[in-house]
Parts: C-alpha cells; structure tokens; sequence
C-alpha cells in the first residue's frame, strides 16, 4: 500500500481553501469550478474547518438559509480529520470508515500540504489490487 505522501504526488500540487467569512455562494462555485466535493477553510496559515456540498444541502438548503448572506464559518464542519504524510491508504481507508469522513486534509509539521478525498484511496486500492491480479495471473501462466 502506498502511503499518504506517495499518493499526493499522483495529485495536482497545492491546496485549494476559502476564508471562513466568505459567503457560501463563493464556496459554492469554488467546488464548481474546480470539480471537487469539499474544500478547505483555513483562517491565514491555520485550517479552521472543511465545507462540502453536503454542509451545504444540510445546513442551508434545507434550512431556507441564502447562500449569499451565509458565511461558510456557519455551515462548515470544524472537527476535522487529518492524517500526516506517513499514514498508509489502508489507514486512511478505514479511517474514513470508522468517521464517516469523505476527506482527509494532510497535515505535515503543522502545515497542510493537500488533500486525499475517498475516491483517491479507492482508486490507489484498486489499482493495488489489479496490479496483485496481474502478478498472480502471470504467475499462473509461466
């Protein structure tokens, strides 16, 4: 299994986050713009929460709230879970289970240097995975 810092570099470099007392509406087209889920809330240097469209639909759009007068202080998850370059997918994969999590910041040295969504350690172990297959059929075969 590949560890957290060998499955950032399979990722673009750099770390997309929003102010917390940007409104949601900008978050909201941040996501959009970038095709992504979630992104980061960081206050100057420190990471102060995530936001996900799921903060969204939960705690605005079902709430009647407007997402222009909305700050994302207000809908973002605070209690985030991190894990450091050294963590293994196999790691992080059943830390995303037992959270319920569906990204994990990175933290190194008390920086955040990326983000690992679910589907990047899915995709890591299937191609684990298939490389194994792959072996063991040529294995077989010889």
């Amino acid at each position: 299994m590949k560890t957290v810092a060998q499955l950032l570099k399979l990722k673009p470099a750099g770390v997309i986050s929003i102010r917390p007392d940007v409104p949601v509406l900008d978050a909201l087209k941040l996501l959009a713009d970038k095709d992504i889920g979630a992104v980061l809330v960081m206050d100057g240097p420190r990471l102060v929460g995530i936001v996900s469209e799921r903060d969204y639909a939960r705690k605005v759009a079902l709430k009647g709230k407007s997402s222009s007068d909305t700050p994302v202080s207000e809908i973002m998850t605070r209690e985030v879970v991190c894990v450091t370059p050294a963590r293994t997918n196999e790691e992080c994969m059943a830390l995303v289970t037992e959270k319920r999590a569906r990204h994990l910041p990175v933290i190194d040295n008390g920086r955040v240097v990326g983000i690992l969504s679910i589907g990047d350690l899915v995709k890591d172990a299937i191609s684990e995975q298939q490389f194994i297959i792959d072996q063991l059929e040529h294995y077989i075969h010889r």
